[in-house]
């Protein structure tokens, strides 16, 4: 998320009350988490097996809750709990705005758009030309919808991120402040979820087609051309390349990558990153003749240990 103005690092320690160090006019542009994180942004980190890899990431300014050596050209915010603060300024820079209207009147609809009744298209939202969107669609504030868009009935863009914290007193949400962005071309079918990003975007391709019933988690980007076939669940920060088929009831775990041109036969489940232009099956899933031969070997073992022949002694 990128602030609506540049901001010192003086000015961003008053609004979350913490102590700084690095030159009071140091420069803040916006706030990102670790895996989308670019210069000039604030990452926060609250465990010491991630400080390494947030102070020397990307990020100009580190939230963290701990005083280390602040790296060269980078400046600290200490906190005593990073999680809460990091929400605080989501909560100041992108505030929950209660609607007024079923179509917002900071939302903008491109020419020759239909939006169907029931729809809620929320605050500044962008609907690109000669898109439809069915009845009782509902898209949160921020979400930007390219041109020749189809979103079919009861389908939800925007809901926040899976994404919380354990404390003693229960789970604490991080707070959702990014969008939804979905390129020209794209078809989503009827009870979709795609979750909007923390602070940056999910994202789906240019000329991507989405069946009923699919769940995008946070932050995922998904790329140009990909089929994606009902009951299918990709978690957060997930990126699915170009031309990637997805055949129903898939499961994806976070934080991976799916090569261009792969093919995930139905009811697999992803837990690693995967080449592109391969066919895959199973669960875990692996290269599709490997999983076929494993599952033709399973069936065979009863008549195998029918004839073997036990030693008595």
């Amino acid at each position: 998320m990128k602030f609506p103005r540049t901001y010192n690092i003086e000015e961003i320690a008053e609004l979350i009350d913490c102590d700084f160090v690095g030159d009071k006019d140091f420069e803040v542009l916006g706030m990102n988490e670790i895996h989308v994180v670019t210069a000039g942004d604030i990452v926060f980190v609250d465990h010491p097996k991630y400080y390494d890899k947030a102070l020397q990431s990307e990020a100009s300014v580190v939230l963290i809750n701990k005083t280390v050596d602040c790296p060269t050209g980078k400046a600290l915010l200490i906190s005593d709990d990073p999680f809460r603060d990091f929400n605080k300024l989501t909560t100041y820079f992108r505030p929950f705005t209660s609607a007024k209207t079923s179509i917002a009147d900071s939302a903008k609809i491109g020419k020759g758009t239909i939006i169907q009744p029931n729809a809620f298209i929320g605050n500044n939202v962008i609907i690109g030309e000669n898109c439809i969107i069915h009845p009782n669609v509902t898209i949160y504030d921020h979400c930007v919808l390219g041109d020749h868009v189809t979103i079919h009935a009861n389908t939800v863009l925007g809901a926040a991120g899976f994404y919380y914290k354990n404390r003693p007193e229960g789970y604490d949400q991080l707070k959702s402040g990014g969008r939804v962005v979905i390129k020209d071309h794209v078809d989503i079918g009827a009870a979709c979820t795609i979750d909007r990003g923390v602070t940056g975007d999910t994202t789906i391709g240019e000329g991507t087609k989405i069946d009923n019933q699919v769940q995008v988690g946070h932050d995922t980007v998904i790329g140009k051309k990909c089929l994606i076939a009902s009951q299918t669940g990709i978690a957060g920060c997930v990126v699915i390349e170009d031309e990637v088929t997805i055949w129903g009831q898939v499961g994806v775990i976070s934080g991976i990558t799916i090569g261009p041109k792969s093919v995930i036969l139905a009811q697999s489940g992803v837990g690693k990153s995967l080449a592109g232009n391969q066919r895959y099956f199973g669960s875990p899933a692996d290269e599709f003749r490997i999983k076929f031969k494993e599952a033709a070997a399973i069936k065979a073992l009863p008549n195998v240990i029918k004839h073997i022949k036990v030693n008595p002694s």
